[in-house]
């Protein structure tokens, strides 16, 4: 198979889809790769390393996504990328298309068999390509929120963690997945004062025994989080339903009672938002305010740390690039459960059940694929 890595467009999007370990991995069992000129640089990845893995670097987009049956990118496929897909391509990527109704339509009508990281599931329920850029944008939430505290950007003008004879910040984490803990525990090593919230009561009670209590829990019901958010310095919000849109916890109505400068960092922009007020960020232009509130939405934190972000992103998606290649596509759905759970498009029809409750789009029955 041909597989091609495309130069990401998306605003300071500096990762890319395969490092030179990858191409390796791939042209070591007799594929083609073939790579956009500069498409690495940003994370590091000279056009010179592409070479000595054996891709074979082109020009330009256009003639990578014109020569690949396989791309392999990071962020989904913007406007401009569209009329470069074409029928019966297989794309790898994040594509979170539950808060993407344009995207999702594009694919089905070119006919494009796409594959979600976000969505590929093991049996213990755990998402493996999502993990890793979860656990970067955790730690990240709590930089951007420590640093937009300050009060020339906006921010209360308080230390997170303060200093002897002071208050320290108060943090609350809504969701306590692997975003939310990351951020929690981040935060935590700042010294400020975490609270993690989560409808999972078991979950709430491995965060407590693993950190032996030093990260406070509380269960998520409407009335504690209202008291806790109207209480906060800063708010991460990491919520995920997986493939389907995020839940608005945070309201306007919570907000208006915020302190001055007190920080909200959505996290689950990507999948829509969990707070009421959120729209999509760049890191050119990351923040707004709302009362007297600063919101944090960039879509693609992990981009702004392009290197440890690319390296902890292909560990993970590598072994299912190889499976994808080897078995020309949908054979490796059949093969392999938790592949087939990112299968979002294919001939034309949605297969994800989250997707087309979003955008109210029939979807097709997965069976269908792998039985065919």
């Amino acid at each position: 198979m041909r597989v091609g890595v495309p130069r990401e467009v998306k605003n300071n999007e500096n990762r890319v889809g395969l490092a030179a370990a990858g191409v390796y991995e791939l042209v070591n069992r007799g594929h083609e790769v073939v790579v956009e000129t500069g498409a690495g640089v940003g994370a590091g990845v000279t056009d010179d390393e592409y070479r000595a893995a054996g891709a074979t670097i082109l020009d330009s987009a256009d003639k990578v996504w014109e020569q690949a049956d396989l791309i392999v990118k990071v962020k989904e496929p913007l406007e401009e990328e569209y009329e470069r897909m074409r029928e019966g391509q297989l794309l790898f990527t994040y594509l979170h298309l539950a808060a993407n109704k344009p995207l999702a339509e594009a694919l089905m009508e070119r006919r494009i068999t796409s594959v979600a990281y976000e969505t590929v599931q093991l049996p213990n329920r755990s998402l493996p390509l999502l993990a890793p850029m979860s656990a970067i944008a955790g730690r990240l939430a709590t930089q951007v929120a420590a640093y937009h505290l300050m009060s020339p950007l906006g921010g209360s003008g308080k230390l997170m963690g303060g200093v002897p004879g002071t208050d320290e910040a108060k943090v609350v984490v809504i969701g306590g997945g692997v975003v939310g803990e990351q951020a929690a525990i981040m935060a935590r090593g700042l010294h400020a004062n975490v609270t993690v919230m989560d409808v999972n009561v078991s979950r709430l009670n491995e965060i407590s025994t693993v950190h032996n209590g030093d990260i406070l829990t509380r269960y998520s019901s409407k009335l504690d989080v209202t008291e806790l958010v109207t209480g906060a310095d800063v708010v991460i919000g990491s919520v995920l339903i997986p493939g389907k849109r995020a839940p608005k916890l945070v309201t306007d109505e919570m907000v208006s009672q915020m302190k001055p400068g007190a920080v909200l960092v959505d996290v689950a922009i990507d999948q829509g938002g969990c707070f009421e007020n959120s729209k999509p960020t760049t890191h050119d232009a990351p923040t707004f305010k709302v009362h007297d509130a600063v919101y944090y939405c960039v879509a693609n934190m992990p981009g702004s740390v392009p290197n440890t972000a690319t390296k902890a992103l292909n560990n993970a998606t590598i072994p299912y690039v190889v499976k994808l290649a080897n078995s020309q596509g949908l054979d490796a759905l059949k093969q392999d459960s938790a592949l087939a759970k990112g299968l979002h498009t294919y001939n034309g029809k949605l297969y994800h059940d989250g997707v087309g409750e979003a955008h109210d789009i029939e979807v097709a029955p997965l069976e269908d694929v792998l039985e065919s």
